[in-house]
């Protein structure tokens, strides 16, 4: 028996109201996976956007700016 066949009969043996939350929490679950990758999505875009050309961009600062160096 796989495991949506055990869900499936452990939901079955519930009263409806019990039912109920079982399927709050399944929505709830798949709404929160779906914001992870709305998030990440939106993570990377938003990265993508801010370093946007900074790589051509020379830098103002030079190793004469070190205050400290390490051996």
């Amino acid at each position: 028996m796989n495991i949506v066949e055990r869900i499936l009969e452990q939901v079955k043996s519930m009263p409806e109201s019990d039912q109920t939350e079982v399927l709050d929490f399944v929505e709830y679950l798949k709404a929160k996976k779906g914001r992870k990758e709305e998030d990440s999505e939106w993570y990377r875009f938003s990265l993508d956007s801010a370093m946007r050309g900074i790589q051509e961009e020379p830098s103002p600062y030079g190793t004469h700016d070190i205050k400290e160096k390490f051996s």
